[in-house]
């Protein structure tokens, strides 16, 4: 027994240590964490060390991040929220899925599958996977965009979509509901449970949680909200639905509630442990013979689908009225499965639609097809390039003078200039926004078009004219850029620029700029005089109070820029809970009592920042 004991706390440090390792390093890669899960268990199961022979137990187990991860969806699925959406999720998002589902099908169909398990092979290859596509599209800075607002809504389609699919796979199995009387039973049976959660949801969740709110007693409420979760997926698996719909539905109840963070807070991290758990049992559970011994087949699924699929999200897009530039990018970024297809497909071989050959087959499809997003996503960017910016009506800098050069003017830039512009300064503004730039004309200024990382549209804004140049742009890569050139093209110039945070600042000390300001920073100490005052401290005490927080703020960062980004740590006032409390009413003093040691060090001479 000793024996079996150790033995199985090696497997587990091996998965955990595997899981640890594989998913950092492939999101680095930028193959995202889902593939680095799916590395690790195949590295750790029969087909690689052996580590784990039999998967399909953790899987048993690991099957409850699934649940878990939906009832964090169902928390996220205000009603008002998903009312907002409608036309985008409930239009374009289910067109993409029911299409692309049909086409695929189709595929299945003729490839020699039976109906049930075409279509669930189909619709597990529609779902997308989430997590790379928003990493892609924050990497680009498409999130806030149009077309990725409309990319996100589709995503919540899918996300929405796994709910119904699972109850499918129930309805499509070999030993699913029959239609005499014992199919009427478990149907009525099914019915009375979901309306059984959901008038406790409605009228006992909300009270109950906030009599455990009253015990004060973390622990509890974590206790509370997996027995939630737990038992409401339990009542929908004992009325013949999935766990999953119970978790879904146990959510969306609950999203409303004012304990709704709280409960997502303490769901979390159990969430993320099982659900990449999971993930790494379905990798340990992929017969990596069969791919080898089936190689052609798993090249052309994966080929047929990801085409067969593109093609339908293009043609869903354009006749949505997408140009042809989102429609290709977003048929790149939407033709691989998605982690939700393993959820699928395991649920399918559970249940006996998928013989052990249609699993590993159709997992490795999708597998293979994550690989292949970011090089889908790449070549479709490169062949179809971004279309032409409309640039009608307005004007480019050419052969411009003046004493100062602002480049970017958004609310930061549109602000900084008024000081310039009152003093009656000869001010040339450049921005890329068009529609920015035309809005701005309304107004009574005149702004060029122009990209101030290009170094000829710098010289055609007179930069080597101007005395000063302020970089008021609200991307720090693009500002970082504007720094370089102009430090070795335009050294004459003074040189200004919008520091995104602490780090950004840092970085263009470093880099000798001439001034830099925190975007953020004036407008909270403002803001934090204000909060003082409100809260009864005269004019002159909030204004000493602010001042002596500007002068640690300034002291912490000297400290920063000299030893690292922790150093200065003690000028900061901390919330914690404190020996001894300190009266409000006399902040300077009650400033010195708390942080003697940090006037001890701003006092000392500050290390060589060289």
């Amino acid at each position: 027994m000793a024996e079996q004991s150790g033995f199985d706390l090696v497997q587990a440090v091996a998965v955990l240590g595997a899981g640890v390792v594989g998913a950092p390093l492939f999101k680095r890669m930028g193959f995202g964490s889902v593939l680095g899960y799916l590395a690790a268990g195949l590295v750790l199961g029969p087909f690689g060390v052996r580590m784990v022979t039999e998967p399909e137990a953790i899987l048993h187990f690991a099957e409850l991040g699934v649940v878990m991860f939906l009832f964090i969806i169902g928390l996220e699925m205000r009603p008002a929220r998903l009312w907002s959406l409608r036309r985008e999720i409930f239009g374009l998002g289910a067109a993409q899925v029911l299409a692309c589902g049909a086409l695929l099908t189709g595929i299945g169909v003729l490839a020699g599958l039976s109906a049930p398990v075409a279509f669930i092979a189909a619709m597990g290859f529609v779902l997308s996977s989430t997590a790379a596509i928003m990493q892609i599209l924050d990497e680009t800075g498409e999130t806030s965009t149009p077309a990725g607002q409309r990319a996100v809504s589709i995503l919540l389609l899918e996300d929405l979509a796994i709910v119904p699919l699972l109850a499918c796979v129930a309805l499509l199995a070999p030993a699913g509901p029959s239609t005499g009387a014992s199919g009427w039973m478990t149907l009525a049976i099914a019915v009375g449970c979901v309306a059984a959660v959901v008038a406790v949801g409605r009228w006992l969740l909300n009270p109950l949680f906030a009599l455990l709110a009253a015990a004060r007693a973390r622990e509890i409420m974590t206790a509370a909200a997996l027995t939630v979760v737990l038992g409401t997926a339990l009542l929908m698996q004992v009325s013949g639905l999935s766990m999953a719909m119970g978790a879904f539905l146990a959510g969306v109840l609950l999203s409303g509630s004012s304990f709704r963070h709280q409960l997502e807070a303490d769901i979390e991290p159990f969430r993320g442990l099982l659900l990449g758990l999971f993930f790494m049992a379905v990798g340990m559970s992929l017969d990596v013979g069969v791919v080898i011994s089936q190689w052609m087949l798993v090249a052309a699924a994966v080929v047929a689908f990801m085409v067969v699929k593109a093609i339908g999200i293009c043609a869903v897009a354009l006749l949505f009225g997408a140009d042809k530039h989102e429609a290709i990018n977003r048929a790149a970024l939407f033709a691989q499965g998605g982690e939700f297809a393993f959820v699928l497909f395991a649920a399918a071989a559970g249940a006996g639609l998928f013989d052990p050959m249609t699993h590993a087959i159709m997992s490795s499809t999708v597998i293979l097809s994550m690989v292949l997003t970011p090089l889908t996503v790449l070549a479709a960017r490169r062949l179809v390039p971004a279309k032409a910016v409309d640039t009608h009506g307005l004007e480019v800098p050419d052969g411009l003078t003046g004493s100062v050069l602002l480049v970017g003017f958004g609310r930061f830039g549109q602000v900084a200039s008024q000081g310039l512009l009152a003093r009656g300064l000869e001010v040339t503004i450049i921005d890329r926004d068009p529609e920015m730039i035309r809005n701005a004309t309304k107004f009574g200024f005149r702004v060029y078009y122009g990209d101030g990382t290009n170094l000829d549209v710098l010289h055609a804004a007179g930069a080597h004219t101007a005395r000063l140049i302020a970089v008021c742009v609200n991307d720090r890569h693009a500002a970082n850029h504007i720094v370089a050139v102009v430090k070795s093209t335009f050294p004459h110039a003074g040189l200004m620029v919008r520091a995104y945070d602490r780090q950004h600042a840092a970085e263009l000390v470093h880099a000798q700029v001439d001034f830099q300001q925190r975007e953020t920073s004036e407008s909270a100490f403002v803001f934090g005089q204000a909060a003082l005052e409100y809260l009864g401290l005269s004019q002159e005490e909030a204004g000493e109070t602010i001042a002596d927080i500007r002068r640690r703020d300034a002291e912490r960062f000297a400290l920063e820029l000299a030893s690292g980004p922790y150093a200065g740590m003690g000028l900061l006032h901390f919330n914690a809970p404190k020996a001894e409390p300190v009266p409000f009413v006399k902040p300077l003093k009650a400033a010195k009592a708390l942080n003697l040691e940090a006037e001890r060090i701003a006092a000392a001479p500050a290390p060589d920042a060289s």
